[in-house]
Parts: structure tokens; sequence; C-alpha cells
């Protein structure tokens, strides 16, 4: 499974309905309104590479009010424990 972040920048007006339109696509795990230079962050579980093609210029990016997309890929996912356990030294 991987995982994709695709940072959103939509027209002013329509950012709640293009948020609920990213949530309703297939693949989309999660999806928050933000601060910043991009208005949506969708996270996307996606089974395999080519299907980024689907989700995001074939499906986001068609969305009305969409005027951008950044999408950027996970390559490792670190838990809060395994950040404990990589700062334990054995000190205790």
């Amino acid at each position: 499974m991987l995982t994709a972040f695709v940072l959103i920048q939509a027209e002013a007006a329509q950012i709640s309905e293009v948020a609920q339109a990213v949530a309703e696509l297939p693949n989309v795990a999660e999806v928050y309104s933000v601060t910043g230079e991009f208005d949506i962050i969708a996270l996307l579980r996606i089974s395999q590479y080519e299907d980024l093609s689907e989700a995001v210029p074939d499906g986001i990016a068609r969305i009305p009010g969409v005027t951008s997309t950044t999408t950027t890929l996970a390559f490792r996912r670190f838990a809060k424990r395994d950040l404990e356990a990589s700062y334990d030294i054995g000190l205790s």
C-alpha cells in the first residue's frame, strides 16, 4: 500500500465544496483544510503507483474549483513509538 499526500490550491469561495468532493473520491483516506500556501491536503492510500493517475489528474485535478495540485509520495512512516524507540539508547 502506498501513501500519497496531495496538496491542493482551490478557488477561495469553493474550498469547502472542493474538500467535500475530494473526500468522496476512491482511495482518499483523509482530507484537511489547512493554512499556508495550500488550501487542502488529501491523504491517499493506493495499491500501486499507477493508481495515482486516476486519483490525481483524472480525479482531484478535475474537480471544479481546483486550481493546482502538488503530489508527494511517502516512502516511510514513523509512528510515535518508532520515534521514541529511535531515541532510546538503553539508559533507564
